[in-house]
């Protein structure tokens, strides 16, 4: 399973350029496998930033969790009605299988072989000696199963029950033995003896079988063409020979019919409750058209691999892409407060500072290793920075900022100051979005004091558009809450030309008479010089939460 390389749900651009640029160093350096996924699809700057940088977007992946697709073998090995007993086993020994599915000819699952029920075919009633003589087979499998050859051919492939007779003892008691069963049914083992091939070939019987390589007489195969008796030699011994008849047989009689198939797009956890008390020995994995796309055993549903995951731009599990809890997360690069829930089996990457955006910490581990990205790699990083430090005059903006900006414009074939104002006049999320998606275009949910809440961030070059929809979106920002269940939402828009917010909040209660700026209107607040969620707007709630 590849290094999945995830910014925080519904991503702004910081974090999936950072994602991007981040996937791309760590498969230059230490995990060739590294992927760039996002949990939530870009939006309109972004695209704007994928579109320029000529780069596509992240692997979308909402859950975490492994499907049974991802931890099952997909190298099959399989068997069909009509194989015998030797080819199903030569296929399991060499995969090291002890039971395979059984499909048919549009690989549709029909049922499951194990070497346990496979036994059945040897085994059989020893008291009853015709019982323990049969086998269903055909002689062109026989054949096939010996590596011999026919001397004559009678109706090769024609499916029989054959009784197995190995003519080791005298003549007179050979004969009289034969007579106890029905001719046309009998396959003759024998070695180089004509005082048993011929009382065989004049009984008529199914065919007979010499072993040792040994030659027959030209005078006796004529015969057994005259009397319709096919010859097979083989080139082992009586014993051999025995073994490797048998082995000849059908599998159709022992194949479980009854069985448990598992979807692929099913969970693991799901899967697992499916098959840990069923007796199955393997478990076929279908497509949606319910052809095989694997196999699995118990063990590999009941102790999967955990994805690896690499967290930038949020270290928080309440942000993370669902199933992040059951991963193992190997790497966290982020720019933010420390949350909660983050837990690790083991010592772990944790890079944390207060920078202005998660791609300056990125453009750093490049500069740190030595290694230039290329120019696409590097716009990629530099529009995260420019984006999350709203072209280096957000209040988060750092030296370090500045510094890292500086570098990836000498490596980036753009102008970035004209560069940076074709970004934020590009995907007014109010100009091109429903009230609903403007408020989940960049959410993020926090906890604090025992409160659920979430607070929206939208960058927009002026704040005419909000006036004209003020209502719908006061609308949509309480319905999330509701719907959410959380105790209030937040929406900050912030004009990026005169740095400057609003805050409009999806209820207002007791917390906030403290709130120190001007109230415009219901739940509706004016924040001059606020533009950043993290490092203002945040604390701000904190405190009037604390109190």
């Amino acid at each position: 399973m590849s290094t999945l390389v995830f910014g925080h749900r519904n991503p702004d651009t910081d974090a999936i350029c950072s994602a991007i640029a981040y996937a791309d160093l760590l498969r230059r350096t230490t995990r060739p496998d590294a992927v760039a996924a996002c949990c939530g699809p870009p939006n309109q700057r972004t695209e704007f930033v994928l579109r320029r940088a000529g780069l596509p977007a992240p692997k979308l992946v909402m859950d975490v969790r492994p499907q049974v697709e991802d931890v099952c073998r997909r190298t099959l090995v399989t068997a069909s009605f009509g194989d015998v007993f030797h080819e199903a086993y030569e296929r399991m020994r060499q995969g090291d299988l002890r039971a395979i599915p059984v499909i048919n000819s549009d690989r549709h699952v029909v049922g499951v072989l194990s070497i346990l029920t496979m036994m059945e075919l040897f085994f059989t009633d020893a008291a009853d000696t015709t019982k323990a003589r049969a086998v269903c087979t055909s002689l062109q499998k026989i054949c096939d199963v010996l590596g011999g050859s026919f001397r004559n051919a009678i109706d090769p492939d024609r499916a029989d029950e054959l009784l197995v007779m190995v003519g080791s003892m005298s003549a007179e008691g050979f004969t009289e033995r034969m007579q106890k069963y029905p001719a046309e049914r009998l396959i003759v083992v024998c070695g180089d003896r004509p005082s048993i091939q011929l009382p065989a070939i004049d009984a008529r019987v199914r065919a007979i079988v010499i072993t040792g390589g040994f030659p027959l007489a030209s005078e006796v195969v004529e015969i057994a063409k005259a009397k319709g008796v096919s010859v097979i030699s083989s080139p082992f011994d009586t014993v051999n020979t025995t073994l490797r008849i048998k082995s000849s047989q059908f599998i159709d009689p022992v194949v479980d019919r009854d069985v448990i198939t598992v979807p692929g797009k099913l969970s693991v956890t799901e899967a697992r409750e499916l098959v840990e008390r069923s007796p199955q020995p393997v478990f076929p994995v279908v497509g949606d058209d319910d052809r095989l796309i694997g196999m699995a055993f118990k063990t590999d549903l009941i102790s999967p691999p955990r994805p690896h995951l690499v967290l930038v731009d949020h270290n928080e599990l309440g942000q993370a892409v669902n199933g992040a809890d059951e991963a193992e997360i190997v790497e966290v690069l982020d720019h933010h407060r420390l949350g909660g829930g983050l837990k690790s089996t083991q010592p772990i990457r944790f890079v944390n500072e207060p920078v202005g955006s998660t791609c300056t910490l990125v453009a750093r581990q490049f500069r740190a290793a030595g290694i230039e990205p290329e120019p696409a790699i590097a716009l990629c990083m530099a529009s995260g920075i420019i984006a999350d430090t709203l072209s280096l005059r957000s209040p988060t903006t750092t030296d370090v900022d500045r510094d890292s900006l500086a570098w990836l414009k000498t490596l980036c074939h753009e102008d970035l100051d004209e560069y940076a104002r074709d970004f934020f006049q590009t995907g007014s999320a109010l100009r091109s979005r429903t009230p609903a998606e403007v408020i989940r275009e960049d959410c993020k949910e926090f906890t604090e004091h025992g409160v659920r809440f979430s607070i929206s961030q939208i960058e927009e070059t002026g704040f005419d558009l909000f006036w004209e929809r003020k209502n719908e979106l006061r609308e949509a920002v309480e319905a999330f809450a509701a719907t959410q269940g959380l105790e209030f939402s937040a929406l900050l828009v912030t004009d990026v030309v005169s740095n400057g917010s609003l805050l409009l909040l999806s209820k207002e209660s007791d917390d906030f008479e403290d709130i120190n700026y001007p109230r415009l209107d219901r739940a509706l607040y004016q924040l001059a010089d606020v533009v950043s969620r993290k490092k203002q707007l945040l604390p701000l709630i904190c405190r009037l939460l604390a109190k």
